[in-house]
């Protein structure tokens, strides 16, 4: 069993998903670095959670 995510992350990778949906791939790596240049995130592990939200999204539709 996953981890439960919040609100926050569903409702941001799912803005990103549809705002910018080609920059997204089914590589974490590439993620991690298009959410980092999308979004201004301090956290690194906040940034970690979104970037793993959108491959497992981005995985999902394919």
């Amino acid at each position: 069993m996953g981890r439960i995510k919040t609100m926050l992350i569903k409702r941001t990778v799912n803005n990103l998903i549809k705002e910018h949906k080609g920059m997204f791939s089914n590589s974490f790596d590439k993620n991690k670095n298009a959410v980092s240049s999308v979004l201004e995130i301090k956290s690194k592990k906040l940034r970690n959670v979104i970037a793993g939200y959108v491959t497992k999204r981005v995985k999902e539709t394919k």
